[in-house]
């Protein structure tokens, strides 16, 4: 006991991190914090368990600006406030698990070198995932680390549910199949949801995961039937700056048309669509709802419509509903959100309790009223706990 938990979550420009210390129980939150704009000014910040502020610095100017850089200075930091404790092991966020992973893994060699070959399937993110598991093992190689897949929670999904019509020779070879993401935030609603609701636990839930990266997913006695992501994280939602399912022949369109090469339409696709392209204001919601711009309403509608649409497809997949979840920054903050939602499902069954629905809290809560057929909650997700009970279980701690 009281020994530490580092986790890592890797991104394309940023190092998040979080250190738990293990407790007879879950692990308790010591401190968090992250390395943001890594080549562009990286700046480092930390805050204890409370939210007190306890690091907010820039990275020296003549260093280097690259993620292996950044890792060091995060550890360093971390290392100077164990106050005596043991790092007894460290937990990755991985997005993308292939075939291979379909559980957290203690990380070796042979893992890592698996690793490398679930790149092709997430470009933008399994190298910045992977590299800092090689440093660490560098580093400090008698600390064991564990992988945890975003990608592993959906493979309890039926198979019909995982494919595409295309050629089955060519999806095989290259890998492509509805693999689904966020997976951590799903696991870990499906880990509380018991203490919450019995019933919707044993049956049928729908979980919302909206921030600004956005999905949900079908829950059967907590287990994966059905998710809105597919074979990247752009399938499914509109998200902050992503489309979300568009008609595929729009590619086509832009390459024979307008001539755009491969490189334009990736950036159009993930980085200028979605919230941001709609409004032509900005791609956070907060910003969206103190707009007076009408596109600004307009991609908010628009955002709450698909999530409508898909509880209807997701609910038809489950052949029932006992409850809807929202999770994650907007699921959780956005109460006006929630209400534009709830609204159109009156049908399903789903009647919001708007005072309730308008509380703030950091706890869970139900918000539909006593009419409502469908229990509705507003549930905190936690991934970076269930990185960390997952890395304690993998050795075994």
């Amino acid at each position: 006991m009281n020994d530490l938990i580092l986790i890592i979550n890797a991104g394309s420009s940023s190092i998040k991190f979080s250190l738990f210390i293990q407790t007879a129980a879950d692990p308790a939150l010591l401190y968090k914090g992250q390395v943001e704009g890594i080549y562009v000014d990286p700046q480092f910040s930390a805050k204890n368990a409370a939210g007190d502020k306890l690091a907010d610095e820039k990275l020296p100017a003549d260093a280097p600006r690259n993620h292996d850089y950044a890792l060091r200075y995060l550890l360093n930091w971390v290392q100077a406030h164990t106050e005596g404790r043991k790092l007894a092991v460290i937990g990755h966020r991985v997005v993308h698990g292939g075939t291979a992973f379909t559980k957290p893994v203690k990380v070796d060699a042979s893992v890592l070198a698996e690793l490398d070959t679930t790149i092709p399937l997430a470009p933008l993110h399994a190298p910045h995932n992977i590299g800092p598991m090689k440093t660490l093992a560098g580093l400090l190689p008698d600390v064991p680390q564990v992988a945890c897949f975003d990608t592993a929670f959906h493979r309890t999904q039926p198979e019909i549910n995982q494919l595409y019509a295309l050629p089955v020779e060519l999806a095989e070879r290259e890998g492509i199949r509805r693999w689904g993401f966020h997976g951590l935030s799903y696991e870990y609603i499906s880990s509380v949801l018991p203490d919450i609701d019995a019933r919707a636990a044993s049956g049928r839930a729908v979980v919302c995961h909206l921030g600004n990266g956005a999905s949900m997913a079908a829950l059967h006695k907590g287990l994966c039937v059905l998710t809105t992501m597919g074979f990247t994280a752009l399938e499914g939602l509109p998200m902050g700056t992503r489309t979300g399912t568009i008609d595929p022949a729009i590619v086509l369109h832009l390459m024979t048309h307008l001539k755009m090469n491969a490189a334009e339409i990736e950036s159009l696709l993930y980085k200028e669509s979605g919230l941001l392209g709609l409004s032509g204001v900005s791609s956070d919601m907060r910003e969206l709802h103190a707009s007076s711009e009408p596109r600004a309403r307009l991609a908010i509608e628009y955002f709450a419509s698909r999530i409508v649409q898909q509880v209807g497809s997701l609910a038809a997949s489950l052949q029932g509903i006992d409850a809807l979840v929202f999770t994650a920054g907007i699921g959780e903050n956005d109460d006006e959100l929630r209400r534009l939602v709830c609204a159109p499902l009156q049908w399903l069954g789903v009647h919001l309790d708007e005072p309730a629905n308008k509380v703030r809290s950091g706890e869970p809560r139900r918000i539909s009223n006593a009419q409502s057929t469908v229990a509705v909650y507003v549930i905190p997700t936690n991934e970076e706990l269930m990185i960390a009970r997952h890395a304690l279980r993998c050795i075994g701690a």
